[in-house]
């Protein structure tokens, strides 16, 4: 069946204020998703958010014989007894980034593994540092025209692997591979992000002993087998930071509730240096954002975790559109990120010196509105961030892509006194679109 198209609809403008709940993380929640297919015993998964990747990755598992109940739209119960390695379907594969987490459970777990070319959003992300970690553990790997192909003939081994730059993705199908993999592996130059703490957690409470995980070097001891588990998803942090970026933009003051203020040092340092009032209570787990009158121009350089993250860049660059000064931009962890910018420039927005890896962003009073297509997830929340802050109607096509990783953006910026609704595209004839309200039930 083919998918409904739909656009958002924003008349900025408005100032802000109220309360929004953050959802689980979905970059914890799709590594844990795929590694329950390590279990042949049942998890429940609390707190799992509700967007577009996770559908597509129950889709994957259930199609590769993993058992997958709703107990809540949140509520997860999964069983992977039945999975079968090598029979994911292809054209779900190629919708997520996260479906790479297939190589490091199919080694895992029965020492072969074969899927296409992962997908996600279009830009230049290499799995060479995954290959090469499974080499070390004995895998022999190949690359085909279609994708990734791998069988270690003599079973998975245990390995000291270094990582040559620091990779979420790598670090992840390195936990994943030598979870029941028997022996001590060593991940060196590991991935400290939370969603690598969340992951390790997980499957420490399935009975696996994997320590150090939030530092640079991660130890994996293999065990025999793993057992059924409750496990919560903590919250999102690049949602959380994505609504604190337009609470500030939008002006007035947001209360963001059910998150981890330390996860977000990042995010709320460089806020703070733009102007905005940020108030943390980390006993209740909220952060108030406070608009100021005006926004200060800052340097960014995205770093893995602990610095700023490459997820939350975009964002800021809407803030830094009608800062005083000019703003800098270092990308450093993820070649092309810069092409949300050719869309926010349709609304006004400055540039000067764009290069694959910087930009300066020269503030301007005023942003207009446009009409704009989503080009990644997180470019198109920038998008929907900047039509916040411009007077009058603006439209973002492409939603589907923002709503990969955003759980009902329109529903939650709508509570605290957006004006953003969701249309559905219709073709009315072969050269007009034409749309209509979706309303939630």
């Amino acid at each position: 069946m083919e998918e409904k198209e739909y656009k958002l609809i924003v008349r900025g403008g408005r100032r802000l204020g109220g309360v929004i709940p953050i959802s689980g993380m979905k970059n914890a929640a799709l590594p844990i998703l795929f590694a329950c297919a390590l279990n042949k015993e049942t998890c429940i998964l609390q707190n799992v958010p509700e967007v577009k990747d996770i559908q597509t990755t129950v889709g994957i598992l259930t199609a590769m014989g993993v058992t997958v109940n709703y107990l809540t739209p949140t509520t997860l119960e999964v069983n992977g007894a039945g999975f079968k390695s090598c029979t994911s379907p292809a054209h779900l594969v190629k919708k997520i980034r996260a479906s790479s987490y297939l190589m490091g459970v199919e080694l895992g777990r029965t020492g072969k593994t074969c899927i296409v070319y992962p997908g996600g959003c279009d830009f230049n992300r290499p799995l060479d540092l995954h290959i090469s970690g499974f080499e070390a553990m004995g895998a022999e790997m190949s690359t085909t025209g279609a994708g990734y192909s791998g069988e270690a003939a003599d079973g998975m081994m245990p390995a000291k692997i270094t990582m040559r730059t620091v990779s979420v993705g790598a670090t992840v199908n390195m936990i994943l591979a030598a979870t029941l993999t028997p022996g001590h592996t060593i991940i060196a130059n590991a991935a400290k992000e939370p969603h690598i703490v969340a992951l390790a957690c997980f499957l420490n409470a399935c009975g696996a002993n994997i320590t150090n995980a939030g530092t640079s070097e991660i130890h994996v001891y293999g065990v025999p087998s793993l057992h059924g588990c409750s496990y919560r998803i903590p919250p999102d942090m690049i949602e959380a930071g994505t609504y604190m970026v337009a609470a500030a933009a939008a002006g007035g003051r947001v209360t963001l509730t059910g998150l981890y203020p330390e996860h977000l040092s990042a995010t709320t340092d460089h806020l703070r240096q733009m102007g905005v009032e940020v108030i943390e209570d980390a006993e209740n787990e909220r952060i108030t954002v406070i608009a100021p009158a005006k926004f200060k121009a800052i340097r960014l350089e995205t770093s893995p975790y602990p610095g700023f993250p490459t997820d939350m860049q975009p964002q800021l660059a809407a803030l830094m559109a009608v800062a005083e000064g000019v703003s800098e931009i270092f990308e450093t962890v993820i070649d092309g990120r810069f092409a949300y910018l050719n869309e926010l420039r349709k609304m006004g927005v400055r540039t000067i010196g764009q290069t694959e890896q910087s930009v300066c962003i020269i503030g301007v009073d005023k942003l207009v509105p446009a009409v704009m297509k989503s080009t990644d997830l997180r470019g198109g929340a920038a998008m929907v961030i900047a039509a916040l802050m411009a007077d009058g109607v603006s439209e973002i096509t492409n939603v589907a892509l923002i709503d990969r990783g955003y759980d009902d953006i329109e529903g939650k910026l709508s509570s605290i006194g957006a004006d953003i609704q969701r249309v559905e595209v219709v073709e009315t004839d072969e050269t007009t679109p034409a749309h209509k309200p979706v309303v939630n039930s």
